[in-house]
C-alpha cells in the first residue's frame, strides 16, 4: 500500500488576515507590497524582495519610537518613512499578508553593546527590552527575518548587514565588522498574529520611563553611530 503524500501543514488563518497593527488590507501597504515584488510569483522570492524593500527603504531611527496605536501600524511607517525595529517588523508582516504569504510578529530582549551614547543615556540600560522582529511562512515552516537596521546605517556603525534567503533565519550578529560585541539574545518573549501592543506599552513604560515621555530629545541617529563607529573599538575578542 503506497503511503499518502505529506501536505504542507495547516496555517491559522489569523497570519494572514489584516489586523489593527497589521494593516496589510490597507492601500499604502499593498502599493508597497506590489511595487517591491513586481512580477515575481514564488513566495520565497517574494518574501526576500520585501524584505530588502523593508529593510533598506525605512530607516532605522530608535529616537522615533512611536508610542500610539495610529503610530505603529504599518500604514502609519510608510507614512513617516522611517521607524524602529517593532515598526520595522510589523511593516513586513503587513507586506508579506498582503501577497499572501503568513506572517507573525516575534518578541525577544536583546542586550546591544554598541548603541549611541546618547540612546543608552536615555535608556538607562543596555537592553532592548520587546525587540521585534518578522517570522514568515515559507516552505512549510516558520523562518526569522530582522528587517530593522537599513544597509546605510550598518555601513555607518561598521554593523554586518542582516541578509535574508528566506530559508535560514535571519537574526542579529553577535559580533560587528570590528569583531566587538553586538548583539545578545537573552529572553524569548513569543510569537504574535498581531502586536501586542498593551503588553509592549506597559513594558516600555517600566522599563524606558523617559522614552514614553514627550520630554524625549530626538537626533540624527546615524550620525552619531557613524561619529562613535570611528571611536578605538570596545569590547573587542582577544
Amino acid at each position: 500500500m503506497t503511503a499518502p503524500e505529506l501536505s504542507e501543514p495547516a496555517v491559522d488563518p489569523a497570519y494572514l488576515a489584516a489586523t489593527p497593527f497589521i494593516d496589510s488590507d490597507h492601500a499604502a501597504v499593498r502599493a508597497l507590497a506590489r511595487e517591491a515584488v513586481g512580477d515575481e510569483t514564488d513566495s520565497k522570492a517574494k518574501a526576500i524582495r520585501l524584505y530588502y524593500a523593508v529593510r533598506d527603504r525605512f530607516l532605522y531611527d530608535p529616537y522615533s519610537v512611536e508610542v500610539s496605536q495610529d503610530g505603529m501600524r504599518a500604514s502609519g511607517v510608510i507614512a513617516r518613512g522611517k521607524g524602529f525595529c517593532v515598526n520595522k517588523a510589523i511593516l513586513l508582516a503587513a507586506v508579506a499578508r498582503a501577497e499572501g504569504i503568513p506572517s507573525r510578529i516575534g518578541l525577544a530582549d536583546v542586550k546591544n553593546h554598541l548603541a549611541t551614547a546618547r540612546l543608552r543615556a536615555q535608556m538607562g540600560t543596555d537592553v532592548f527590552y520587546y525587540h521585534g522582529f518578522t517570522e514568515l511562512f515559507l516552505d512549510g515552516k516558520w523562518v526569522k527575518a530582522t528587517p530593522a537596521f537599513n544597509l546605510e546605517l550598518c555601513e555607518k556603525f561598521r554593523v554586518l548587514p542582516l541578509e535574508f534567503d528566506g530559508e535560514t533565519d535571519s537574526v542579529f550578529h553577535p559580533f560587528d565588522a570590528d569583531n566587538r560585541r553586538h548583539m545578545e539574545y537573552v529572553a524569548d518573549r513569543g510569537s504574535f498574529a498581531d502586536m501586542p501592543f498593551g503588553e509592549w506599552r506597559d513594558a516600555m513604560l517600566k522599563h524606558y520611563p523617559y522614552l514614553m515621555t514627550e520630554k524625549r530629545s530626538g537626533g540624527d541617529f546615524a550620525a552619531e553611530a557613524a561619529a562613535e563607529s570611528n571611536k578605538k573599538p570596545q569590547n573587542k575578542t582577544p
